[in-house]
């Protein structure tokens, strides 16, 4: 029996060596995110929710700015695909105008609203106060973040996904060092200073990156008729869609914390994990998005339908594997991230914490899918139906599930941090099969 068109030793290769990079990219947030958990519950476990809720309009912030920026990386990647590479730099500098503008707005606001946020949340006096001031220092990062996103799609779209991951696992590198440094003395506001230093390092590399091994800083030809409606109009509907999935799945925190600070830090510790594996779902997007936006480019319609499919294989092959090693080393993982061995909290929420993980890595094989799917569908311009499913997904359906679930019920009859994760899945699977259906129909309309 002949295999499918897509699945060719040669694509699977060439996904892998763009994939694998921007994975690791990717993971740097994460694995910073991580850390910052791990050595913020060895020094002050009680802390842990500060810094999670802190990142509540942080999270939207970067989100949307993260979104905006992916019309960079596809405008990019189907020039460069159409053998036009060099006209490239006006892409890139029209980003890095609109990241510096939008990460100082971005910036100001978090500052701004950090305070009445935190207090109309329900949170007691000293955890709203306390997770402000987190708040206001991580949204210091919030420009440098935004210059380093635009120069990561840049530089990913032209295949030099490798400098964007050196730039990030040296960001974790720098951040573990502050973390070990200020987390002793001043708890989850040393690791927002942490985050926001290492962020900053990144912009500067990755600048650094873009003039000297791009023609980012050339003159470039000039730009054909709305080019730059079309370059915003990607980057604004992905930006609303991570708005809907990154806003939602933030206030899964707040949901957790109303149900106990000890249910707010397992789930933060839960969510960590599945976002760090999200990271590699990202990488296998951002390669699929690549490779169908040069295909889209050139025109060619059997190579982008091919290209979309091997993203999808991919991904749920991938899902597999991530799933059972989760599954498998979810013990040590809860023990780990709880420091159970050092501390009695530790060791009383330690099989809890392993169960939640267990079942949050079956959750991510759907979410994977999702981010996969969507990406695959920008990348050949198709921008407001998957837009729409992020939102009715994640902000439609499971925030108020989580709600109901976790904590709307009568005394007694709620599911806790349960609930909270039975309605991240309910929207993980309605987001995954939606996309993956979309990007599956519009495959074979491409075919037709």
């Amino acid at each position: 029996m002949r295999s499918p068109s897509y699945l060719n030793r040669r694509d699977i290769v060439d996904l892998a060596r763009l994939a694998v990079p921007v994975a690791l990219s990717r993971m740097s947030f994460m694995l910073m995110g991580l850390t910052d958990a791990v050595v913020l519950a060895r020094h002050a476990p009680g802390q842990l929710p500060h810094i999670l809720n802190a990142f509540l309009p942080v999270g939207v912030a970067m989100g949307f700015g993260i979104g905006l920026m992916i019309g960079v990386q596809v405008l990019t990647a189907e020039l460069a695909g159409a053998g036009r590479s060099d006209d490239s730099g006006r892409i890139i500098r029209r980003g890095l105008v609109v990241a510096a503008a939008y990460g100082l707005l971005s910036c100001l606001a978090c500052i701004l609203v950090a305070g009445p946020l935190m207090a109309g949340l329900g949170f007691d006096e000293s955890l709203a106060v306390a997770t402000a001031r987190c708040t206001r220092i991580l949204a210091l990062g919030l420009p440098g973040h935004m210059l380093f996103s635009a120069c990561a799609c840049y530089l990913e779209a032209l295949r030099r996904p490798l400098v964007v991951t050196v730039i990030g696992l040296t960001a974790v590198v720098a951040n573990l060092y502050f973390d070990l440094a200020l987390v002793p003395a001043y708890g989850a506001e040393g690791v927002a200073w942490a985050t926001t230093a290492s962020r900053c390092g990144m912009a500067v590399g990755a600048l650094l990156a873009v003039a000297w091994l791009t023609p980012g800083l050339r003159p470039s030809g000039r730009a054909e008729p709305g080019e730059f409606a079309r370059q915003n109009g990607v980057g604004l509907g992905a930006g609303l869609a991570n708005i809907a999935e990154w806003g939602s799945f933030n206030l899964t925190y707040v949901i957790a914390t109303l149900v106990s600070l000890d249910a707010g830090a397992l789930w933060g510790l839960t969510v960590q994990m599945m976002s760090a594996v999200f990271m590699i779902y990202l990488g296998l997007g951002s390669a699929t998005s690549v490779r169908v936006a040069e295909r889209f480019g050139r025109g060619d319609r059997q190579g982008v339908a091919d290209a979309s499919r091997l993203g999808i294989a991919a991904s749920l092959v991938v899902g597999l594997v991530l799933a059972a090693v989760v599954w498998v080393e979810r013990d040590w993982l809860a023990v780990t991230g709880l420091n159970a061995e050092g501390q009695p909290d530790g060791a009383r929420l330690a099989p809890l914490l392993a169960r939640l993980l267990a079942a949050g890595a079956v959750v991510t094989l759907f979410d994977g899918l999702q981010g996969v799917a969507s990406m695959a569908l920008r990348a050949r311009e198709v921008v407001w139906p998957p837009t729409a499913i992020h939102v009715g997904s994640y902000a439609v359906v499971m925030v108020p599930l989580c709600w109901w679930l976790a904590l709307g019920q009568e005394p007694g009859q709620s599911y806790g941090v349960w609930g909270v994760l039975s309605g991240v899945a309910v929207a993980s699977v309605l987001a995954g099969v939606l996309q993956a259906g979309l990007l599956e129909w519009h495959a074979r309309r491409t075919e037709a």
